[in-house]
């Protein structure tokens, strides 16, 4: 088989691995960073108001040498106005590979997350929460297990190194998020626009939208085909939110 640059970016092997994970997976999300030299240009194209946009703020938690991450353990938490959640994800996940009683929860979700030259397939367990629960955990008046079900926990402690108990962690954060949900005219579907705003004065804008498994290429098609009618760069560097914030803050807890 050929390693040759084909659809998406991606090579005959790497389109055979990720058909195999839209199999077996829940749903799929396309995603698109934008430079940061381009992203107020594709604000303006797209006709997007930030008064229109919910605001959050998103905590990591891990030690701070990152080994959570570096066992594809995440945790997670986000404030909203609308209500607080959580999440414990793991990732890269093989659908197949994982218990049926896991995969029959209500809360268990597996999503493949796609952009140009990449995809991973993640398994997450997620919680919503009363407006108001994050914050005393910000604070430090309150553990971090309270945040998580008891589901949660457990989905936790089978894929987290021994040893390491949530409230072991030590928050990664705040991230502030703008978030925006639209219709953009000239596009069949909703998009989601997320401007993460980085302590040091960086920016990730990202781009995306959901779809059923298998509509992934053809929406992958027309996103491209509807994002390049707008200028916007689709040759761009892709950036992970959650890598970036991740390393950014357990840098500067190192530093101090």
């Amino acid at each position: 088989m050929t390693n040759a640059p084909g659809p998406l970016g991606l090579s005959d092997d790497e389109l055979a691995r990720l058909l195999a994970l839209l199999a077996g997976s829940d749903t799929v999300e396309l995603k698109l960073t934008v430079p940061e030299t381009g992203q107020r240009a594709a604000v303006q194209s797209l006709g997007l108001d930030a008064l229109d946009a919910e605001i959050r703020q998103v905590l990591f938690y891990d030690t701070p040498d990152l080994r959570l991450n570096q066992e594809g353990v995440i945790v997670r938490a986000r404030r909203t106005n609308q209500g607080d959640d959580s999440v414990v994800k793991l990732r890269p996940v093989v659908p197949d590979e994982l218990p049926a009683a896991l995969r029959a929860h209500a809360d268990f979700g597996v999503e493949v997350d796609a952009m140009p030259g990449g995809f991973v397939c993640s398994g997450r367990m997620c919680s919503k929460l009363p407006r108001g629960t994050v914050k005393p955990v910000m604070a430090g008046e309150v553990p971090l297990h309270k945040l998580f079900t008891k589901t949660q926990r457990a989905f936790y402690a089978d894929h987290a190194p021994d040893g390491i108990a949530l409230d072991d962690l030590v928050m990664l954060g705040p991230i502030t998020v703008l978030k925006l949900k639209f219709a953009p005219t000239g596009f069949a579907r909703r998009m989601v626009v997320e401007l993460w705003f980085y302590p040091d004065g960086s920016r990730i804008l990202e781009l995306s939208t959901k779809c059923a498994t298998n509509e992934a290429f053809q929406v992958a098609a027309e996103s491209r085909v509807f994002l390049a009618s707008h200028g916007i760069d689709l040759g761009g560097e892709q950036q992970t939110k959650t890598k970036a914030a991740l390393e950014f803050f357990a840098t500067e807890l190192r530093g101090a």
